[in-house]
């Protein structure tokens, strides 16, 4: 991680750039393996488009998926509260909060989650509340480069600066009435920069945690002139090792979402294989207008479980890709 800087600072709010689809977000997740739940959630601030992108999606206990998804106001890029949401650096490097208060959408079939014009229009609304507390398990993994030329992690069109570490999560869910706790683990990362979702060509990003001694954030990402590149980390014994080489096979379900996955894994250290299971998957779309063109991504975010080497974790497993003449882009790889 020599080519990129990340210093306390970081952990907070940095001055918004000049470009028009500046974004800092900030996203954490948290399960519970043995009930299979848990959830995530986001917020982006987009200052100089005047608001934020505001993202909470929770797989509950018994099958349905409560969620909620907005672009509420937003005048400054001072702190992360906005549309209910809101996040906090309790100890830099070391412990955040995250929670929401507000109305959810509650939906026995996720399917409803692929029309959201209908989504918004039909789906039932009931009260919630959810407030994660994020302690770190792992060592800090990212920054900013040092230098013109070093990659970021997903390209410097969708985030120049980026970092993310695997926590423990204790977390409280509660819709209309109902409350689930949870003492778990997760993940959360933090970004800054131009950001547009439809920037992305494919990309397939796996993250979960075996114990709070290993863990796994994985990538392959594919840029329109079919380049790829794989990158990450594994956790062992509770410090990260960069991976050297990775293949990902899919399996894929009738309407093409994700359904399972196999994984070989190698670093300077050791060669693994991995296999998960989506549990559960929240089929989402990101659109933008492009002059008179509508461009339009596939985001499949599936609560996904994983065997490695004679344990079970869990965590999300994300599918982005562009859809041209309504076909993921990256289907079947």
């Amino acid at each position: 991680m020599s080519q990129f800087r990340l210093e306390t600072r970081d952990e907070y709010n940095h001055a918004p750039g000049a470009e028009s689809n500046f974004n800092e977000s900030v996203y954490v997740n948290g399960f519970e393996l043995e009930r299979r739940f848990g959830g995530w959630m986001r917020l982006g601030n987009r200052v100089n488009e005047g608001h934020a992108e505001t993202q909470v999606c929770l797989y509950l206990p018994d099958g349905r998926i409560a969620c909620q998804f907005q672009r509420p106001e937003l005048a400054h890029n001072d702190r992360f509260a906005a549309g209910g949401l809101h996040y906090e650096v309790v100890a830099p490097f070391r412990r955040v909060t995250m929670g929401y208060t507000g109305e959810l959408m509650v939906l026995d079939d996720p399917d409803l989650l692929r029309e959201p014009r209908r989504l918004f229009d039909t789906a039932p609304r009931a009260p919630g509340r959810v407030d994660f507390e994020l302690e770190a398990v792992s060592p800090m993994h990212g920054g900013e480069p040092t230098s013109p030329e070093q990659e970021t992690m997903y390209g410097r069109d969708f985030s120049l600066g980026h970092f993310n570490q695997h926590m423990r999560t204790r977390g409280r869910i509660e819709v209309d009435g109902e409350q689930w706790t949870f003492d778990g683990l997760g993940w959360r990362d933090h970004s800054w920069g131009p950001r547009y979702w439809t920037n992305i060509y494919f990309y397939r990003l796996l993250i979960a945690n075996f114990g709070p001694d290993r863990a796994m954030m994985l990538l392959k990402i594919t840029d329109r002139d079919g380049r790829t590149r794989r990158q990450g980390v594994l956790q062992f014994d509770g410090e990260y090792e960069d991976i050297t080489d990775m293949d990902l096979y899919t399996e894929w379900t009738a309407r093409k979402d994700p359904s399972a996955m196999r994984l070989g894994v190698r670093t300077a250290r050791r060669a693994v294989v991995m296999e998960g299971e989506v549990v559960r998957l929240a089929p989402l779309r990101n659109r933008r207008k492009v002059g008179d063109e509508y461009l339009q991504s596939r985001i499949a975010e599936g609560l996904t479980v994983w065997h490695w080497d004679g344990r079970e974790g869990m965590g999300v497993t994300e599918y982005i890709e562009l859809l041209e003449n309504g076909e993921p882009v990256g289907w079947p790889l």
